[in-house]
C-alpha cells in the first residue's frame, strides 16, 4: 500500500478528516463505532490495487471532530456528503460497519442519487428499544464520570468475536488502540447520537441498487437475525456470513472480508 493522504474538511460545526488510499473507482469505507479508519486497513489490502478507497473518520471518532450536542445520523450523513464533494466522489458504492450502516440507512434516505451500491456489515435496520437506548444513555453519563477505559474494556467482549479474543490477542490490543483515540465527551455524544437513531425497517424497502449483507457467525450484537431482516426487505440483496468473526468481521477476518467484499464491488 502505498502513503495515506490525509484530508480535513469543514462540515457543519465540525472539522471531520479521511484517508485516501489507492487508485481506481472510489468506494467509502465507514468504520464501527468506537474504532476509526485504520478498521479498514487490514481489508485495504485485497482493494487498493483496484479501488480509491475513501476511509473517513466518523464524526467524533479518530481525527474529526465531536462538534456540539450529539452526533446524529443526520449529522454523518451531513459529513459523508461533504467528503464525497471534497473527494470529488459523484456517485460510489458505500459500506459501513454498525454505526456506519445507521449512517447508510440515513445517507440513502437524504442522497440516494449518491449511492451506486451498498454494503452493510454487522449493522440492524431497527431503532433501538426503550431498554437499549437507556443502556446508551446511562454509558455516556458513566463515561463523563468514570472515563473511557472501563467501557472500553466492556466492549471487547461484545464487540470481537470468542475465536478474536481466544488466538488474536493483537487485534484485541489494536482494537483498544483505535477506541483510545475517543475522548469521554466523544463517546458521550456519539453513544446519544445511535441512541436517537430512527427506524429504518421501512428504508429497507426503498433500497433498489445491488447491496451486500455481511455479518461474522460469532456476532453477538447484530448477528444473522438482523442480516435475514435486512435480506427479506431488501430486494435482490444478497448475505454472507464471516466465520469465526464478531461484530468487527472485516477487522477479525480482513482476508475472508477482502475477498467478500472485491466480489460484490466487481459486480457492481
Amino acid at each position: 500500500m502505498g502513503p495515506i493522504a490525509l484530508q480535513r474538511i469543514k462540515s457543519g460545526d465540525a472539522e471531520i478528516s479521511y484517508r485516501v488510499l489507492g487508485d481506481g473507482p472510489p468506494v467509502i469505507l465507514l468504520h464501527p463505532f468506537p474504532a476509526n479508519h485504520e478498521f479498514w486497513l487490514p481489508v485495504a489490502n485485497a482493494l487498493s490495487s483496484r479501488y480509491r478507497l475513501i476511509l473517513p473518520d466518523l464524526r467524533g471518532h479518530g481525527d474529526s471532530d465531536i462538534g456540539e450536542g450529539p452526533a446524529t445520523m443526520e449529522k454523518h450523513a451531513a459529513d459523508i456528503f461533504r467528503i464525497m464533494d471534497d473527494a470529488d466522489v459523484g456517485r460510489a458504492p458505500l459500506i459501513g460497519v454498525s454505526i456506519g450502516g445507521y449512517a447508510l440507512f440515513e445517507f440513502w434516505r437524504r442522497h440516494r442519487g449518491r449511492v451506486a451500491a451498498l454494503g452493510l456489515c454487522n449493522t440492524k435496520a431497527p431503532a433501538d428499544p426503550p431498554e437499549a437506548r437507556g443502556a446508551r444513555l446511562q454509558a455516556a453519563n458513566d463515561v463523563i464520570e468514570r472515563g473511557t477505559e472501563p467501557f472500553f474494556e466492556s466492549m471487547i467482549p461484545r464487540l470481537l468475536g470468542k475465536s478474536t479474543r481466544e488466538l488474536r490477542p493483537d487485534l484485541v490490543e489494536g482494537a483498544l488502540r483505535m477506541m483510545r483515540k475517543m475522548s469521554p465527551e466523544d463517546v458521550a455524544q456519539v453513544q446519544r447520537g445511535m441512541a436517537e437513531r430512527p427506524d429504518s425497517v421501512e428504508t429497507l424497502k426503498t433500497i433498489n441498487v445491488p447491496t451486500l449483507l455481511i455479518t461474522g457467525d460469532e456476532d453477538l450484537l447484530t448477528g444473522r437475525n438482523e442480516a435475514e431482516l435486512m435480506r427479506q426487505h431488501i430486494s435482490r440483496s444478497e448475505l454472507r456470513v464471516i466465520p469465526k468473526a464478531g461484530h468487527y468481521s472485516p477487522w477479525e477476518q480482513p482476508e475472508e472480508a477482502g475477498k467478500v467484499l472485491r466480489q460484490f464491488l466487481e459486480g457492481v
